[in-house]
């Protein structure tokens, strides 16, 4: 494992207004990408102009851009019915907001990962992968795309030719398919660092992941993520990447 690297991503930028929401200030100097809330399931203007700076002043952090759907009060967790025209069009308003403010800093966006139930609902629907994949063809074709590992997400960016993610999770339980547990089951959500470390060193090393069923399940990890957001996601954090480090994983930008 000596020469092994990976990414460590997280979920930010998720205040707005006079809500506070997770540990942006620790989190952003432990992790290798951020991805930061547009406006619509989570942040506001100043939120963003915020965790821009601070992902600056880390000098080590790429930056991405995480759409969600216009569902403040569900924090973006909740499915909408939406055309191919309507998605497309909130991933541009989305991507190009985050943009101009990473620009006007001195940044340009890394990659992009849909949030909560716009990311969940590609795990079925082939052909909203596609469209969330064509519309950040069409705004930066060197973006990257992140997504579920060996899902469609991923393999609908890989057919239009952009640099794709495969995204695993520290803090989330795996149904046998490789999609992850709905949140509305009980285990759906790892609490324990150390299981949480030791699960993801599987993925990496022998590119399995047990499920909550208790099958190995193939999987392919280019880029871990620690919700940013969760109780205990600064713990996590901290404890992934000490054990990352101490079996040899370097922690870099995807």
């Amino acid at each position: 494992m000596a020469n092994l690297t990976i990414d460590l991503n997280a979920d930010l930028g998720e205040s707005y207004g006079n809500y506070k929401i997770g540990n942006d200030q620790e989190i952003i100097p432990l992790i290798s990408s951020a991805n930061v809330a547009c406006g619509f399931h989570a942040g506001d203007p100043s939120v963003m102009i915020e965790t821009v700076k601070r992902i600056k002043e880390s000098g080590t952090t790429g930056l991405g851009a995480h759409p969600g759907y216009l569902d403040l009060m569900g924090f973006g967790r909740r499915y909408m019915k939406l055309s191919d025209d309507e998605v497309h069009a909130i991933i541009l308003y989305q991507l190009s907001a985050l943009d101009g403010i990473a620009k006007t800093y001195g940044l340009s966006l890394n990659h992009v990962k849909p949030h909560g139930a716009l990311y969940n609902a590609t795990f079925s629907d082939k052909q909203l992968a596609k469209v969330i994949a064509e519309a950040v063809k069409d705004y930066n074709p060197n973006l990257k795309l992140m997504g579920l590992a060996n899902n469609n997400l991923v393999k609908a960016g890989e057919s239009i030719g952009l640099q794709v993610v495969h995204e695993v999770f520290a803090d989330r339980a795996y149904e046998d398919d490789g999609t992850l547990v709905s949140r509305s089951k009980e285990g759906a959500m790892i609490t324990d660092s150390h299981i949480a470390a030791e699960r993801v060193l599987r993925m990496i090393n022998e590119g399995k992941v047990e499920s909550i069923n208790g099958q190995d399940v193939d999987i392919q990890a280019d880029s871990i993520c620690v919700h940013g957001d969760g109780a205990k996601a600064l713990e996590f954090v901290k404890e992934i990447k000490k054990q990352l480090e101490e079996k040899g994983v370097s922690i870099k930008t995807m």
